[in-house]
């Protein structure tokens, strides 16, 4: 996206090179990376930077709105409401196709956002890592709001998972985090801030307090970072634990999970921008549906990695639905190929990742990730047998 940056990387890479990139990050990590790679990060002009930023605050006006926690209360599903919800959310990321407008300039239009933490450990680190391996100009960066450094970033998170807490007393809540695809990203959590992944089924419950434990010693759980959702324990139906979701219990929540709800597809069509795609729910429209179904995409509220989400839609998926208010249409965009590969020109969506602090009026932008693709989709099992694609991060122009 910005030629001579792009003519500069391009020029320099080697598949040998990359090799000795993912060799590395396996080398640093033994057996924890699970998903792909791509091959190049992100250079994103400043021009695209400051829309997505000004994207991003003004739905964030929305979220911080009187009227949003009232607009949201039906948000959360019958029998998944968490007591001692916080006032906020202590996570944001807000996702992007990269478009072009009427006048070609790049535009991002908003596919999803999520009141739910993203791998910002792993972030970090495999963007560092980008710099070891490939030329990055010292003046672009991964980082926001007056951080400069990986050690400041790492300080920022852990006053926001950590808080005031021991490590030892904070624990990152998963179901079976060694088999997550996710799982290089608890492991440099834990090597950042000290807070070690545990297993949902571990938890021992004594009245409202939680434990988990290590090394053959029972240890109180004070802070939850909750990277776990109600879809991953309806997917184990015989899961067994000591401790519910919905239990009243004696913890802070870091990512409390009804706002896994509340900011979530369930919010689009709450926001007018013209960084929004048209989105409604299907309930609204009332059996008056879009006559050209093969523009929008039918997406369930209470999905998570795109699951279930139709991209062919037709008239009788939408009346075989018994749900319509769980349900949204959302017009498509056009992702626009953008990043050039060796091969040809490549699709990018960029998640921008902001934290909450507890007695902030806002959250904070702190970092990004993108994900590249040359499927009908961004998600891997769509872009099976590609190269210059999947996760990767981005270098934002001063």
């Amino acid at each position: 996206m910005i030629p001579q940056i792009r003519q500069t990387y391009n020029a320099a890479f080697s598949e040998e090179k990359y090799n000795e990139f993912i060799d590395g990050i396996h080398a640093d990590w033994p057996g924890q990376l699970e998903f792909r790679i791509a091959e190049t990060p992100v250079f994103v002009p400043k021009a695209l930077k400051d829309k997505l930023i000004e994207a991003c605050e003004s739905f964030i006006d929305v979220i911080v709105g009187p009227h949003f926690k009232v607009k949201t209360q039906h948000a959360i599903p019958a029998g998944q409401k968490v007591p001692n919800e916080n006032a906020h959310s202590s996570f944001l990321a807000i996702d992007f196709a990269v478009c072009k407008d009427a006048e070609g300039e790049l535009m991002p239009q908003l596919i999803e956002l999520q009141g739910f933490p993203s791998i910002f450990g792993f972030q970090s680190y495999v963007t560092e890592k980008f710099r070891d391996y490939f030329p990055i100009s010292a003046e672009f960066s991964n980082y926001f709001s007056g951080i400069t450094t990986q050690a400041e970033y790492i300080a920022k998170l852990k006053e926001v998972i950590v808080g005031n807490e021991n490590p030892k007393n904070v624990i990152l809540l998963e179901i079976y985090p060694e088999q997550q695809k996710t799982r290089i990203d608890f492991a440099v959590t834990e090597a950042f801030l000290g807070v070690k992944a545990v297993c949902y089924t571990k938890i021992k419950k004594r009245g409202f307090e939680l434990y988990y434990e290590h090394e053959g010693r029972e240890i109180n759980i004070k802070r939850i970072y909750n990277r776990l959702i109600f879809d991953d324990l309806e997917n184990y139906p015989n899961l067994q634990s000591e401790f519910n979701l919905t239990d009243d219990v004696d913890v802070t929540w870091v990512g409390h999970p009804d706002w896994f709800f509340r900011i979530s597809k369930y919010t689009l069509p709450f926001l007018t921008s013209p960084y929004v795609p048209e989105t409604r729910f299907v309930s609204e429209y009332n059996g008056d549906f879009p006559t050209d179904l093969e523009n929008f995409v039918l997406k369930p509220l209470f999905s998570f990695a795109g699951s279930g989400v139709i991209i062919h839609v037709k008239p009788e998926d939408i009346t075989a639905i018994s749900d319509p208010e769980n349900w949204i249409l959302q017009r498509k965009v056009n992702y626009e190929p953008v990043i050039q590969a060796p091969d040809g020109l490549v699709k990018c969506e960029i998640r921008m990742l902001y934290v909450w602090e507890d007695n902030a009026p806002r959250p904070q932008l702190l970092t990004s990730l993108s994900r590249l693709s040359r499927g009908e989709m961004i998600g891997v099992r769509f872009n099976k047998d590609f190269t210059w694609v999947g996760g990767t991060t981005c270098f934002f122009e001063p």
